[in-house]
């Protein structure tokens, strides 16, 4: 009785042992780190997709040969007055160019006053005396506008200054007091090249641009 109880006693130790060693090694095992990426060779480590290249915006017609300055500028305009939009802006220029040109050939100085600074305003007017003074009037007629070019920009604190080159077409006429003709042609169109700018205060209400300087292109 006593043999058979130390044998069973034998058997349970060894039955023990193994089952710690089994499940020892198991445990040591289970708390090795988990590996981060894949090293077999047969299996590729897991790389996030690369991200499509950014489509390039296209470039403005109307900033078409543009100095990287000039468009910068424009830019920092734009950033300072939020109403600002480049292709209204051009627009608005042609019919100012139109106005101002028909408005110093008929002598209408109110036209005059509206759209352009003192400076420009004096000038203007100063011509205008010395015409009628002269007892000339003029025929001209602007034909049609054949471009419109940014030359040049700038933000000045809160002044904005564009400088366009209008490249233009007009027949010219000039008559003396008793109604002779003395200079130009209405038959023969000429290329007129002026270099015009215009300014803003951008943090004023009002939106509208005032021609503050002339120069010939």
């Amino acid at each position: 009785m006593v043999l058979e109880i130390v044998l069973l006693a034998m058997v349970a130790a060894f039955l023990g042992l193994r089952l710690y060693s089994v499940l020892g090694r198991r445990a040591e095992q289970e708390e090795e780190p988990v590996p981060q990426r894949f090293e077999s060779d047969d299996v590729p480590a897991i790389r996030p997709a690369a991200m499509p290249a950014p489509v390039a915006q296209p470039r403005p017609a109307e900033l078409e040969g543009v100095m990287p300055a000039v468009e910068r500028a424009l830019r920092e305009i734009a950033a300072a007055d939020s109403k600002f939009n480049l292709v209204q802006f051009l627009d608005g220029a042609k019919g100012a160019y139109r106005m101002i040109l028909e408005a110093f050939w008929k002598g209408d100085r109110e036209t005059l006053r509206e759209l352009c600074d003192d400076d420009v305003y004096a000038g203007f007017t100063a011509a205008l005396d010395a015409r009628e003074a002269a007892g000339e009037t003029l025929e001209n007629t602007l034909i049609r506008i054949e471009e419109v070019r940014i030359h040049s920009a700038v933000l000045d604190g809160r002044i904005a200054r564009i400088a366009l080159l209008f490249v233009a077409d007009i027949a010219a006429v000039t008559r003396d007091k008793d109604g002779t003709v003395i200079a130009g042609s209405l038959d023969d169109a000429i290329e007129s090249r002026d270099v015009w700018t215009f300014s803003r205060n951008v943090g004023a209400r009002d939106p509208n641009w005032l021609l503050d300087e002339t120069d010939e292109g």
